[in-house]
């Protein structure tokens, strides 16, 4: 179960990735991680159990809020979208391609089949207790976090290999391209950097999941939202809304607020509950 829904997340990425071409670097993932922070936490509640539970009991209703307002920012995110869209459709010399329904569609798509990699993990739980028990204390998550990414790994290999033989991009790989050797080292060493940042994402997500007690269901949301915050900052230095008008910047800047501040009910809600339950 935690290969397949590995793999579903994977198409995942593909249709985040699509998104960004439409809709730039900033918007994708602030509209894609906002539902995959809601979605990645509810469903895995709703299939193994306990999400009424986890609502009510201390802090619950707290936490509750706080995903609630999540949504709102999402929502407030897409109108500063289709406000953006309209911008820069009137302007004379368009700087760039932006398509928000399309991009805002790919993101959707995106940021549910995000949330399911946390159900991946839910469902890899087995083997990181098969970890703990011989020794892995509080690094058990790295145990499922193996199989779950594999899952991935197989789909991206698929689909870029098909990819690479339709487009005949595969030669670049090889001295038949034309890129020089060094080119070809500096991108491989790139995309060896990026890969290595994501997976070190989950090695410390697997950490602070295991510190949160009680509340671990609450982990994804508090981890999406420095996605969330680091990506508008991204966004910002490659100055994808300086063409926008002041009531569109302000709009967007409103649903980023939005977002903070759920993260942060979300996050005070748990420590609320965790401190109940020791006491």
């Amino acid at each position: 179960g935690a290969l397949i829904l590995g793999a579903v997340y994977g198409f995942g990425g593909m249709s985040f990735g699509l998104a960004i071409r439409h809709i730039g670097y900033s918007l994708t993932y602030t509209i894609a991680i906002g539902i995959s922070a809601v979605l990645g936490t509810i469903i895995p509640l709703t299939i193994f159990g306990g999400l009424a539970e986890h609502f009510t009991k201390p802090g619950g209703g707290i936490v509750l809020t706080g995903m609630i307002l999540s949504l709102i920012g999402v929502g407030l995110c897409g109108l500063a979208g289709f406000r953006k869209e309209k911008d820069l459709s009137s302007m004379e010399d368009k700087p760039v391609v932006f398509h928000m329904l399309t991009g805002l569609m790919l993101a959707v798509i995106g940021g549910v089949l995000s949330g399911v990699f946390n159900v991946s993990l839910e469902f890899g739980q087995p083997i990181a207790d098969m970890a703990a028990e011989k020794g892995a204390g509080h690094y058990e998550g790295n145990a499922k976090l193996v199989v779950s990414t594999a899952g991935c790994y197989l789909v991206n290999l698929v689909w870029f290999l098909i990819a690479g033989i339709r487009q005949k991009t595969l030669k670049e790989f090889t001295g038949k391209s034309g890129l020089s050797s060094s080119l070809r080292l500096k991108n491989s060493l790139w995309s060896a950097f990026a890969g290595s940042l994501w997976c070190f994402q989950f090695f410390f997500y697997g950490l602070g999941h295991v510190y949160m007690g009680h509340f671990q269901f609450a982990s994804w949301v508090l981890h999406m939202s420095m996605l969330i915050f680091f990506s508008y900052i991204v966004g910002v230095i490659m100055k994808e809304w300086k063409n926008v008008k002041r009531k569109t910047y302000i709009t967007l800047i409103i649903a980023l607020i939005t977002l903070i501040i759920s993260f942060i009910i979300t996050a005070y809600g748990s420590v609320v509950g965790e401190g109940m339950m020791v006491l």
